[in-house]
């Protein structure tokens, strides 16, 4: 893909950026390195140096983790009271052989989904027979707002079904242009060796193929190795784009595709159930562990062990539970993952997450007001579409759909949900990464989200970007402070993140609003960006209000 972006860079005279700040840039002081770093090095010099700490289980529910990765696998929660591969429910708590966690998206002899449809494909195709021919005048209240939300779901499938063929369309033309390009190049060398300098003799005057072609192939034979013949280069650039051509496909194939049903043939359950226990698979990895892994590794990649990178945290095993397909995660397999987090002892839940419709959003809330009654902290990103937050719908969220509480009248927020947008490294006015999610009332803090090294599967390790990168750096800091300062409850956690973060009423650009500026302060509810140093400050501050219980061999120094 990247060679894709690259061609089409070269093709309409865009420039690529290709230098990724330091790896460690997410954990450098904002005073010291002029970046929006947390101070997770300085703390561990400082405040923390030599001090006392209990292991936290950090669950990630996300595609599912590479517990075999160098860097991960001496910190991946481990579930002693089970007996790995006797097929026995050893430690009684519905989930056969869940050693490193457990697969919601998986099936009877180790089968699992990989690709999955939208939630707006499944919304559309279910009320699509019941709403297709309807006329809204003659509705009630109730059908009205399902007619409502079935009209969203229809305009966004098929928008995005028509982009999808566009996008195709556009893959082809480009293909064409550039393989074109690289044949005038072909045809003006003629006897001569493909060389770099050759090419660069070549006279282009007049001819804006040619002037094109010339571009591509200095750039790529400098760039890629074992380029020896002209055939050599058009396979590359063939394999790049059908690579692109296959992923724009799939999006036809299986996202949107409102007959694209793996789930009974995989899964078996009851979907219809929300409650129901005991599906799935112990394959917490999965087919495709790439986002999860790379999660995984921002929160809790073993530090200081002279490998790949460091973890936030420095003190935490990793639970994975796999939940989130190649499409949008279903709101019963949340609503179970967070459940299975908080019954197996985890007291950060990592969620890299989201999507624009829920379909099931009670099943989701009482899992979450199941995991504030128990004192796990919920960590959210908060997606990357640009937008605010108080205006569009994004799921999950930390609202109740129905009011709880004595103040039934009252929808009531969740007090153990934190909602994370993304910081670039860059400082001023390009604070906040250009495809982050905001909101005064639904997004809580910031945190770096943009170009963020960390794990991938088979020992591999990678820049990626996203609020899914922001989320864990969260969750690190939060399983710090649930670490070192065991008493503090969840609630007191989240208000530390919150009231530690750095303020600023800088004027920034807000995403997705073409160049328009705003304070920085009025983009989230705290107006602040983490801060793992300031955090700490406040913590050994603050009395803690939970009553723990001493455990044997569960510190370390």
């Amino acid at each position: 893909m990247r060679l894709i972006i690259l061609l089409i860079c070269f093709l309409f005279g865009t420039q690529l950026n290709a230098q990724h700040p330091a790896e460690d840039w997410y954990h450098t002081d904002p005073d010291e390195s002029g970046m929006h770093g947390v101070s997770a090095h300085k703390l561990y010099n400082t405040l923390l140096k030599g001090k006392n700490s209990q292991t936290v289980i950090v669950a990630i529910i996300d595609s599912g983790v590479d517990h075999l990765h160098e860097d991960l696998k001496d910190v991946m929660w481990v579930n002693e009271d089970e007996i790995p591969d006797n097929g026995i429910d050893d430690d009684k708590n519905g989930y056969v052989d869940d050693i490193h966690g457990w697969n919601f998206i998986g099936g009877p002899g180790g089968k699992n989904i990989n690709k999955d449809t939208y939630e707006a494909t499944r919304v559309y195709g279910k009320y699509k027979y019941r709403y297709e021919n309807a006329v809204e005048s003659q509705l009630n209240k109730e059908q009205k707002k399902e007619y409502a939300v079935y009209l969203r779901a229809k305009e966004d499938v098929e928008a995005n079904i028509e982009s999808a063929k566009k996008q195709l369309a556009n893959i082809d033309n480009e293909e064409k242009t550039i393989m074109d390009a690289v044949k005038s190049v072909e045809d003006a060398l003629g006897d001569k060796e493909m060389t770099v300098a050759n090419i660069d003799s070549i006279d282009a005057t007049d001819n804006t193929g040619l002037v094109t072609g010339k571009r591509i192939m200095s750039r790529v034979l400098s760039r890629e190795e074992g380029m020896e013949s002209f055939d050599d280069i058009y396979g590359l650039i063939k394999e790049s784009f059908d690579g692109g051509r296959k992923r724009t496909q799939d999006r036809l194939d299986y996202a949107y595709n409102t007959e694209f049903k793996p789930r009974k043939d995989i899964i078996g359950d009851n979907y219809e159930d929300s409650y129901e226990k005991g599906y799935g698979n112990n394959d917490s990895k999965g087919p495709d562990s790439f986002h999860g892994t790379h999660v995984a590794g921002i929160v809790a990649a073993t530090r200081n062990n002279d490998i790949g990178m460091d973890g936030i945290a420095d003190n935490v095993k990793i639970m994975s539970i796999r939940a989130v397909p190649d499409g949008d995660e279903r709101d019963k397999d949340v609503a179970n993952a967070i459940i299975y987090a908080v019954d197996n002892g985890a007291s950060v839940v990592n969620m890299s997450f989201g999507k624009g419709f829920g379909s099931d959003k009670k099943a989701v809330d009482d899992a979450i007001a199941y995991a504030q009654k128990n004192d796990v902290l919920l960590i959210h990103a908060a997606g990357n579409s640009a937008q605010n937050n108080d205006i569009d719908f994004n799921f999950p969220n930390d609202k109740y759909e129905k009011a709880r509480g004595f103040l039934f009248w009252k929808k009531k927020k969740m007090k153990n949900w934190i909602e994370v947008g993304a910081l670039s490294h860059n400082v001023e006015e390009n604070s906040i990464a250009r495809f982050s999610n905001y909101g005064k009332e639904n997004v809580d803090i910031f945190a770096p989200g943009q170009e963020i090294y960390a794990t991938t599967p088979e020992n591999g390790y990678a820049y990626l970007q996203g609020t899914s990168m922001a989320s864990p750096v969260v969750a690190g800091v939060a399983a710090i402070l649930r670490s070192y300062f065991p008493t503090l409850k969840a609630n007191q956690v989240k208000d530390i993140l919150m009231n530690s973060s750095i303020k600023t009423d800088m004027e920034v650009v807000v995403p997705g609003k073409n160049g328009e500026k705003m304070k920085f302060s009025e983009l989230s509810v705290s107006g602040g960006m983490v801060n793992a140093l300031k955090a700490v400050e406040l913590a050994m501050k603050t009395k803690g209000k939970k009553k723990i219980k001493k455990k044997k061999n569960n510190s370390k120094a």
